[in-house]
């Protein structure tokens, strides 16, 4: 695709041309960097490396498209096996003012990703006085995760952005790449497709999408261990994202009881005496 170019600190850049078609005027081309490449033998003692025990996480993160934008909703839970290893991390991460990514697998290895696509995005824009468009920052994101197939990376960004239209593309760090129209990624997923299948519609308003997002993440969270605490969400349309302030998912939970109960409640009073 092209040549190594060295960089003052001493990393090696690959200058990548011609990725995307356009009829501008400004040339398309952009710097996927060479990241953590390993001699083979270092990697074969790796491979050799036992953990002292496996770490399971999980998470319940979201976003659907919708007639009024797009919708990134995700719990605040960080888990390590049966621990909770926070309550209260950020698993929506704005890139810029159009785009925001949630994030599922190790905590550790999405947000070094996600640092490491704001600083290409933003060289893009340098270079070329404009932002890359949703579709092209996938297909980077894509292009510089696919090295690291078989590996312990463990990366799942979904990326919900709007910039001619609005866009929800998922990728993984096996280097796949998926455009849909709704996703849930994490232990919790689910959970979360089983309120989202059943109410989610194009038609949907600003406040039902969000009351749905919100559901959807709250059902997820009662019923897997991996998720829970609060809920974190943010609506993305052509005017830049609007970030909803955490919600504790403790008084969704007395609030659904409540109602619950009030059902019941009716439910005794029609019985006949």
């Amino acid at each position: 695709l092209g040549e190594y170019h060295p960089t003052p600190t001493g990393t090696s850049l690959i200058k990548t041309t011609n990725l995307f078609h356009t009829t501008s005027e400004v040339p398309l081309e952009f710097h996927v960097p060479c990241l953590f490449r390993r001699p083979s033998s270092q990697a074969s003692q790796s491979v050799s490396v036992r953990r002292p025990f496996p770490l399971s996480h999980g998470t319940t993160t979201l976003g659907f498209i919708f007639q009024g934008g797009v919708i990134a909703a995700a719990d605040t839970r960080a888990s390590a096996g049966g621990l909770v290893a926070c309550p209260a991390v950020h698993k929506i991460t704005p890139i810029h003012s159009h785009l925001v990514v949630t994030s599922s697998g190790s905590g550790a290895d999405c947000m070094l990703w996600e640092r490491i696509l704001i600083r290409e995005i933003r060289l893009y824009q340098l270079r070329h006085k404009r932002r890359l468009s949703i579709r092209g920052t996938a297909k980077l994101l894509s292009f510089m995760l696919h090295p690291f197939k078989g590996t312990d990376v463990c990366v799942a960004l979904t990326l919900c952005g709007w910039d001619k239209d609005d866009s929800l593309i998922y990728v993984c760090s096996d280097g796949a790449r998926l455009q849909g129209d709704i996703f849930s990624v994490g232990s919790g997923s689910p959970y979360a497709y089983g309120v989202l299948d059943g109410s989610l519609r194009w038609s949907l308003s600003k406040e039902e999408a969000i009351s749905l997002a919100r559901e959807a993440v709250f059902r997820a969270t009662h019923r897997d261990a991996y998720s829970g605490n609060n809920v974190d969400l943010f609506h993305v349309t052509a005017e830049g994202w609007k970030q909803r302030q955490r919600e504790d998912l403790k008084e969704e939970y007395y609030r659904d009881m409540e109602k619950k109960g009030k059902k019941i409640d009716l439910k005794m009073q029609k019985l006949p005496k």
